[in-house]
């Protein structure tokens, strides 16, 4: 399985030069000094005119990736080979390691791949840095022929590392992953009469709304946290920030490093159990004491959290998070 990292961690990323096209004398590619102007568009690996070479400008250097940071076109990434002026809202990827024409281009498409995320309302000025992408080039892409890259679909491209059915699954005990603890529970009259409205939430047995009945400026338990319904249906959610409960919120504390993408791939599984519990038989910290969960696991059996956050993070929307 092929890791991802962020872009930052394999480019260096700057801002192109800002150029107004109208201000430039636009000539033909094949003018002595001509050179390509690549603007926002995603057509024509991204240039749009050919101008004439300004003295005192230094172009954006050759074998270097151009990202739209905005628009309609936003996330059209090129490999540029050459030379280039660019337009507004340009972002220039120089590799921080050498890499080939083929590993550029690949790069281009894991990070077009990301456009989904993003629109006239949800530019990527500042999230470019960010997006990840694979580690490294998956060997079979460095067989296909120049020719055939622009047919290659970008989802095939980044899906490459986050099939679920690549890695192994182990079953893991739910007490060697969490320590399994009743909440400190808070009365809502009292949060209502004492503390009132807040920013900390109230958790309550509730199977909606991610278990949240409601915000306090009071809160009686860490978060960072799973917390599991005992009364009802075992509805698990994660609580990013510390909250207040109400009766029966059993909280399961991680024994490893917790973030919001490992909590939703650890969340989606435990509530695939939800089938074991009724009313007439509670998820009650004894049982859940014993309950197993399948996840992907390295090849030692330990649980491979970085594969569960990869794979949240690659999907649609996980940027809203």
């Amino acid at each position: 399985m092929t890791s991802l990292k962020k872009v930052s961690d394999i480019f260096t990323v700057k801002y192109g030069l800002s150029l107004t096209l109208n201000k430039l004398k636009v000539c033909k590619k094949s003018d002595v000094n001509s050179i390509n102007f690549v603007s926002r568009t995603d057509y024509n690996n991204g240039v749009s005119a050919f101008v004439e070479k300004i003295d005192g400008i230094i172009p954006c250097e050759a074998n270097t990736i151009s990202v739209a940071l905005s628009g309609s076109s936003v996330l059209a990434s090129f490999y540029q080979p050459e030379p280039y002026y660019s337009g507004y809202h340009i972002g220039v990827l120089t590799p921080i390691q050498k890499m080939t024409s083929i590993e550029m281009i690949f790069y281009a498409i894991c990070i077009k791949s990301n456009r989904y995320r993003y629109g006239f309302g949800r530019q990527a000025n500042k999230t470019l840095k960010s997006l990840l992408v694979p580690s490294k080039m998956p060997e079979a892409f460095s067989n296909i022929s120049m020719d055939k890259i622009n047919t290659i679909n970008n989802n095939s491209v980044i899906n490459m590392a986050l099939d679920l059915n690549k890695p192994q699954w182990e079953y893991h005990q739910l007490s060697n992953l969490f320590e399994i603890k009743g909440s400190k529970r808070t009365p809502l009259r009292i949060l209502e009469g004492t503390y009132g409205n807040g920013k900390y939430p109230y958790v309550t047995t509730q199977a909606t709304n991610n278990g949240v009945g409601g915000f306090f400026n009071f809160s009686a338990n860490d978060g960072n946290i799973l917390t599991v319904d005992s009364a009802v249906i075992g509805y698990c959610s994660y609580q990013p920030l510390d909250f207040s409960a109400s009766d029966h919120v059993e909280k399961l504390i991680p024994k490893f490093k917790l973030n919001k993408y490992i909590a939703m791939f650890l969340v989606t599984v435990i509530n695939a159990e939800q089938y074991r519990y009724n009313y007439g038989r509670k998820a009650s910290q004894n049982r859940m004491s014993r309950m197993k969960i399948k996840l992907p696991s390295k090849q030692d059996g330990t649980p491979d959290f970085e594969f569960m956050e990869n794979y949240i993070t690659s999907l649609p929307y996980s940027s809203s998070l």
